[in-house]
């Protein structure tokens, strides 16, 4: 039980950070990393945390739902760009994981 309040209180601390700098970046993503931050200081137990993550990872899936009927919902609009979309998607999919394994290979090389 302990967890989820570690984690709602992140969650609320990110968000109100993120209305004091205008929104620019997500309350959740701050509430993370601030909980990150926290986690490799040693200032929040790992261990309250983990029976609430595992949990919340075991149902996963169910986060997507939302999304799945959203996209049912707009498929009119999404079907006339879906090959634009999916170029897109290729692309910078392919983009990403070169520009992580180039950065990868000169950081190994480094250490």
């Amino acid at each position: 039980m302990i967890g989820i309040l570690y984690l709602l209180a992140f969650y609320l601390l990110g968000e109100a950070i993120s209305q004091l700098i205008g929104g620019v970046i997500s309350g959740s993503v701050i509430g993370m990393l601030l909980l990150f931050a926290m986690l490799m200081l040693g200032w929040v137990d790992g261990r309250k945390i983990a029976p609430t993550a595992k949990f919340l990872l075991s149902i996963m899936t169910i986060f997507f739902v939302p999304l799945s009927v959203g996209l049912i919902d707009v498929w009119s609009l999404i079907e006339g760009h879906l090959m634009a979309i999916v170029v897109a998607v290729v692309i910078s999919t392919v983009a990403v994981i070169s520009v992580v394994g180039l950065v990868q290979q000169k950081l190994g090389k480094k250490l």
